[in-house]
């Protein structure tokens, strides 16, 4: 199966390319200046749309057919039905089960996500989890990556969090400023790739309503906040920050939770079925 998508940058490319060329035809007075270079630039976009074709060329095989989506719905939503009471399988809602299976097209090679939407659709398709299946939850699906969905899995396991905030602060309480913002052990325990990326991948289940972290509050058990607070990481930047002698290290501790959309999310998409 064709992608569009790869046939959209080719054309693209062409386009550049000629329109480098048809400008070079259309200042004949530097013809003799003009012309050498580009040609050499036509000849260098030549080499960059090969590039890209080559480049985009694995994405061709990535991209799910109608045959690959219909063993996924046979196969996998099928498994996910198999202790589900034969009277409450249904027909599934076609704004949730329509765009699912349209988004398979680009991200079924994805087991984490493609797993997202097994759950999603089977729910969809029971009497009993139907009214949970809300259709937002496919564009949230479309907007997380693999070690979101892990992310997840964890506060499908443990909804809330310690965060801590590690400070650069003045010892006459004069102020200071923030130097790690939102450190955690997510990451890590998820099983995450990069944990480096954690902050900023919270920020985004964030932003699609799936968590948060309540302004000016913090969990009771202050043993929680140890493991962050002495972790080597941060006992070295402790030692860099005292150096200096009117400086000390400072903590603003927090904690992040699912919202209740996103227990919903995880009840729904994230717990297998």
């Amino acid at each position: 199966m064709e992608n569009n998508s790869d046939e959209n940058k080719e054309t693209n490319v062409k386009a550049t390319i000629d329109a480098v060329a048809g400008l070079a035809k259309a200042i004949p007075i530097y013809d003799d200046a003009v012309q050498p270079a580009a040609k050499e630039v036509g000849k260098a976009l030549g080499t960059v749309a090969k590039t890209v074709n080559i480049a985009l060329a694995p994405i061709k095989v990535l991209v799910w057919g109608y045959e690959q989506i219909e063993n996924f719905v046979n196969e996998k939503v099928s498994d996910k039905l198999k202790n589900t009471p034969e009277e409450r399988i249904t027909t599934p809602p076609p704004e949730v089960v329509g765009p699912a299976l349209e988004s398979l097209k680009f991200t079924g090679h994805n087991e984490d996500l493609r797993n997202l939407f097994a759950n999603l659709i089977a729910n969809s398709m029971d009497s009993a989890t139907l009214k949970h299946a809300h259709p937002g939850f496919v564009e949230i699906i479309k907007n997380i990556s693999s070690e979101e969905a892990k992310m997840l899995k964890l506060f499908n396991l443990r909804q809330t969090m310690p965060l801590i905030d590690v400070r650069n602060e003045f010892k006459d309480a004069r102020g200071g400023t923030d130097v790690i913002k939102n450190l955690s052990q997510i990451g890590t325990l998820s099983g995450c790739v990069d944990d480096s990326l954690t902050p900023s991948l919270l920020d985004n289940l964030c932003r699609l309503g799936l968590l948060e972290i309540p302004s000016g509050s913090h969990l009771i058990d202050d043993n929680l906040y140890t493991p962050l607070e002495q972790s080597p990481r941060v006992q070295a930047l402790k030692i860099a920050i005292e150096k200096n002698e009117t400086k000390k290290i400072g903590f603003t501790r927090k904690y992040i939770t699912l919202t209740t959309y996103g227990k919903q999310f995880c009840d729904t998409c994230v717990k297998d079925k």
